[in-house]
This record gives structure tokens, C-alpha cells and sequence, in this order.
């Protein structure tokens, strides 16, 4: 990305929100007869601007914010006696909270409006036909397979695959029925969704989950030491490129093609070896073939393996599963003996764990072993530097089964997407769903820092912010206008805050005086307009300090995860 670039996406960004929120100031103080002096996006000396009627219109120097100047905002304010109803002062409370919450009110209005254009119009979505089934999951004990089209729940249409959750975020607690196309026939079932806590941040939530994923899983086997197919050379996250000569990207083609193999079964298959290249490590395969004895069964088990999520590919130096001695090419067994059978299992298992013990069983070679584990804090770091603290245990599959999007198109998989058109309705239902969303999550970080449940160290200034516009302009338009609409939110409910020098404290002010029946004592709202500018000052010191370690001074290399292919043949 160019500098120029860089900076032009910027100041767009930056000034099409100051002047959302201003615009809001501006608009109602006009309505409640308040006269207007000046309109500034931008902080500084002029660069353009003109005069109508009794506002000054101005894009000034400094693009970090702006401004609207009323007559009587400030109590040092000289006003001509002819102005003096149409000072800001001069306002009832009730006036002058309108004009103080307009502001971040258009900064949350203006995410429903973007988002609404967002949505309207043709779009392309995932379908609803379920990619892969989760096995030990309600899905599959349900009959679901994959392949299938999922049409209704509860009677309820299914458009894409993203309406699957929403449609179970009220059923926690009970049956749900699914109706799926299944060749030329219609199945329906009756499925009781399991709860899932999924962990971010700032909370825990726990929803419904059937156990099925849009993209299909890839071929990529685990083999136990002394069974025929590890006889036959297959090794534990082989990825399996043809079967019989006849190309197979996912599982399903994987169990079709299998369904039509011989006794002896030919095999393609592409066996990862890992390369140092200084600091990290690249990722190369080498290709082989094998004959492999076919087995009773359909899918892996007509190859005597199973799918390689389970078996360990890597581990972190130090980490609570090294301690305990895991290593790569183990296979894991239970956790506090509940069986796993996936790795979405041990995700969700973790996570509801937390930092509570547990036993963990992992197969290592033709051995069992078993350990008490506590997971450990773990730090990483986001695209944008920032620090993202979790919960880990130190053990990681292979990419396809924790990244299974970027895996699948590396090796020429697909999942399948269809066009559909959203008409207005729909198109305000889901922006009137996803901003009240984002709001609240902004809302529970918010009340993490001063909790400290969320760290400073994720605060961002200007730099951060340029870099967040930057990429995601980058991106393309849709993208652009996204992140902007979710930063506006986050400048509406900032700005909401009760604390001096933001239009939080002067609503507060025009509260405490409508119910009062008198304003806040001058002496008071001295001091606390001290407070908050000192208050304001000590974080701004901060966001610039994050800013300059995470953007401007240089990386220190990282540390390498431990990583080793398949376990050597015994």
C-alpha cells in the first residue's frame, strides 16, 4: 500500500465520522432555535470554508476531530443581547441534552444506515448445505450427513448457512426440526442442539450447535502405529490426493471414491515435511504412492485410518501440554474421560474448562499416558498488534482442522456459495441485529478497562486507526465502510462516557440540573472538567505509547512453536 493511499483513506475515514457526529450537534441545535457559529471538521487554521446565513462552514488543519461552536456554548461567552434566547445557556435542559446526545446518537445511527446498504442487494453467501458433520455431535447422531441441504428449521426458511445460528440462539433448551434435501428427497429430523461457551475478550456466551460446518473437511488422515494401513506406509497427516487415480479434494469425494476401490486401494498422497527458514518454518509436501489393503466400512475406516484432527501437530515450548509431556503425532484420547471426537470438541471443552483442572488421556504410539492439566494464559498478537491474553492448553491440530478455509483453497477445495437478493426488509432486520451486537461487545470492553478485565495495551491512537482504515479499504468498499460503521459505534457509546470534556458530562449536567432544578455549582464542574482533561490527557499518552511500540519501534523476533510431521515408522 502506498503512502498516499495510506493517508487518503485516512482522512476519509476519520472525516466522515467527525462529520456524523457533528452533523448530529449541528442539525438539532438548529432545531431548537440555538444559533450556530461554526461548523469545523478538522481542528487548526482554515484551509477552506465559507459563510451562509449566520454559520461558518470550515475544514480546518488537523484532522483528529472537530467541532460546532454555538452562541453561550461557554459561560465566558460574550453574547449580543439580540442572541441571548438563542444562546445555547439560554436552553431549557431538556434542549440542551437533545443537542448533546445528538452527536454520538448519529454515530449509532449511522452504522443501521450502513449496514442497510450493506445488505440490500444481491449478495453471495455460503449455502446451507452442510460441508462436513461433526462427528460425537447432534448432528451426526441424528442422521444428518454431509451434502445435505438444509431448507427449514422449525418451519422457519434457511437461506444461507450464517441463518443456521442466529435460528438457534433461542434454543438452548430445546428440540429443534430440521428439514434437509437429501438428493431428490425431503428428511426431516429432530435434533436437540448441544450448548457450546465460546470465550472472547470481554465474555463467555453459550449457544446452540448442531455439530455441522459449511466448508467440507479435508482428506488429511491419522494412522495408529501397528495397524495395516501404517504397514502399508500411510502416516499420520498424509493428505490424501487420489484414490484409484481419481483426484479428491475433501471427504466426501475421499468416501466416494473408496465406495468404487477394489481390494487393494491406490493411493496419492501428499506427506508434509517442515523446512527451517531461520525463525520460522515453511511447509513443504512430498509426494507418494501407496497400496493399501481396503477395509469393512465406508469413508477412513474403508482404509483402516480415521481423520488426523485429534493427532497432535504441534506443540508450544513450555506450555501446559508440553509439561505434562505431549508430543506431536500423539493422538488425543478423553478429557476428565469424556471421549473426544473432534477437534471442535476439545475447543469447546477448553474453553468451558477455563483455568479448572482436568485429566487429559492422549494415545502416544501404541501407549497410552494420562496427566492432570491447568491451562495457562497464553499472549498473542493481531494483525494490528494488538495483545489478545487466552486461555491455552499448547497443543494445535493441523491448520486445516482450527483453519480450514485458507487450507481447502490452498489445495484447490471449495465449499458452496450462491447468490441471493435482500429486499429492504430484510436488509434492516440484520442491521437492526448486528449494530445492537457490536454495541455490546464495545460496551462489555469499555467496562473491562476500568474493571480491569481488558487491558490498556489494547487501546489504539491514531496510528492504529490509520492502519485499521488502510486495510480495510484495502480490502475493497465493502469492507471499508464495515469498519467504519463499527468504529462509529465505538465513537458514540466513547463519547456517551460521564467524564468531563465529553458530551456524556453534559448530559449528565442537563440531568442533574432538569431534575435539581438548579446547575451544577461552577466550582464543581471547574474541578471536574480538570479531572477529565487530566483524565483525557493520561489517556492520550497511553494511545500514543501504544501506538509508537507496537507500530514504530522494531519487532523482536518471535519464538517458534515446537512442530514435527508424522511420528518416524517403529
Amino acid at each position: 500500500m502506498s503512502s498516499l493511499f495510506n493517508l487518503g483513506s485516512f482522512v476519509l475515514f476519520l472525516g466522515v465520522l467527525v462529520t456524523v457526529h457533528e452533523l448530529g450537534h449541528f442539525l438539532v441545535a438548529k432545531w431548537c432555535g440555538v444559533k450556530v457559529l461554526k461548523f469545523s471538521i478538522g481542528f487548526g487554521p482554515r484551509i477552506v470554508g465559507f459563510t451562509r446565513g449566520e454559520t461558518e462552514y470550515r475544514i480546518a488543519w488537523i484532522p483528529l476531530g472537530g467541532y460546532v461552536r454555538m452562541a453561550g456554548e461557554q459561560a465566558e461567552d460574550d453574547v449580543p443581547p439580540e442572541d441571548l434566547k438563542r444562546s445555547f445557556s439560554a436552553q431549557p435542559p431538556w434542549k440542551r441534552g437533545a443537542i448533546v446526545i445528538a452527536g454520538p446518537a448519529f454515530n449509532l445511527i449511522f452504522p443501521l444506515v450502513a449496514y442497510f446498504f450493506l445488505y440490500l442487494g444481491s449478495t453471495q453467501v455460503i449455502s446451507p448445505r452442510v460441508g462436513a458433520v461433526v462427528p460425537g455431535y447432534p448432528a451426526a447422531r441424528a442422521g444428518l450427513k454431509a451434502g445435505d441441504l438444509i431448507t427449514r428449521i422449525d418451519g422457519k426458511p434457511v437461506v444461507a448457512f450464517r441463518d443456521v445460528s442466529v435460528m438457534l440462539a433461542d434454543s438452548l433448551d430445546r428440540e429443534v426440526e430440521v428439514a434437509v434435501k437429501r438428493g431428490g428427497e425431503d428428511v426431516t429430523v429432530r435434533i436437540a442442539p448441544r450448548l457450546a461457551t465460546e470465550s472472547d475478550a470481554v465474555e463467555k456466551t453459550t449457544r446452540g450447535y448442531l455439530g455441522i460446518e459449511a466448508r467440507p473437511r479435508s482428506p488429511i488422515v491419522g494412522v495408529a502405529a501397528g495397524s495395516s494401513a501404517f504397514a502399508a506406509g500411510l502416516r499420520s497427516f498424509d493428505r490424501i490426493a487420489r484414490v484409484d487415480g481419481v483426484r479428491v479434494n475433501d471427504e466426501q469425494q475421499l468416501a466416494a471414491a473408496l465406495a468404487k476401490a477394489g481390494p487393494t486401494v491406490k493411493l496419492d498422497v501428499l506427506r508434509p515435511r517442515l523446512v527451517s527458514l531461520g525463525t520460522a518454518a515453511a511447509e513443504v509436501h512430498e509426494q507418494l504412492s501407496l497400496e493399501v489393503p481396503r477395509q469393512e466400512g465406508e469413508g477412513y475406516a474403508a482404509l483402516g485410518v480415521e481423520g488426523a484432527e485429534l493427532y497432535v501437530w504441534s506443540v508450544s515450548p513450555g506450555s501446559p501440554a508440553a509439561q505434562a509431556g505431549l508430543m506431536p503425532g500423539d493422538r488425543l484420547v478423553s478429557l476428565d474421560g469424556k471421549p473426544l471426537t473432534s477437534w471442535v470438541m476439545v475447543s469447546h471443552e477448553l474453553s468451558a474448562h477455563d483455568v479448572k483442572p482436568f485429566a487429559l488421556t492422549w494415545r502416544h504410539g501404541e501407549e497410552e499416558k494420562s496427566a492432570t492439566v491447568v491451562q495457562a494464559k497464553a499472549v498473542s498478537e493481531d494483525a494490528l498488534k494488538n495483545r489478545l491474553e487466552r486461555k491455552e492448553l499448547g497443543v494445535l491440530p493441523r491448520q486445516a482442522f482450527y483453519d480450514p478455509e485458507s487450507d481447502l483453497l490452498a489445495f484447490g477445495a471449495s465449499y458452496e456459495v450462491i447468490t441471493i437478493d435482500v429486499g429492504p426488509k430484510d436488509a434492516l432486520a440484520a442491521s437492526a441485529r448486528i449494530v445492537p451486537t457490536f454495541a455490546r461487545k464495545i460496551g462489555l470492553s469499555l467496562l473491562g478497562l476500568f474493571t480491569g478485565q481488558v487491558s490498556m495495551d489494547s487501546l489504539g491512537g491514531p496510528i492504529t486507526l490509520a492502519l485499521v482504515a488502510a486495510h480495510s479499504a484495502e480490502r475493497g468498499i465493502a469492507d471499508y465502510v464495515a469498519t467504519m460503521a463499527f468504529i462509529s459505534i465505538n465513537l458514540g457509546l466513547v463519547n456517551l462516557l460521564p467524564i468531563p470534556v465529553l458530551d456524556g458530562f453534559a448530559l449528565l449536567s442537563a440531568a442533574w440540573e432538569a431534575i435539581r432544578r438548579r446547575p451544577i455549582p461552577v466550582r464543581a464542574k471547574e474541578y471536574a472538567n480538570l479531572a477529565g482533561l487530566a483524565i483525557l490527557l493520561l489517556v492520550m499518552v497511553r494511545v500514543f505509547y501504544n501506538d509508537i511500540t507496537k507500530h514504530l519501534l522494531p519487532d523482536q523476533a518471535p519464538e517458534v512453536e515446537q512442530v514435527a510431521p508424522a511420528p518416524a515408522k517403529k
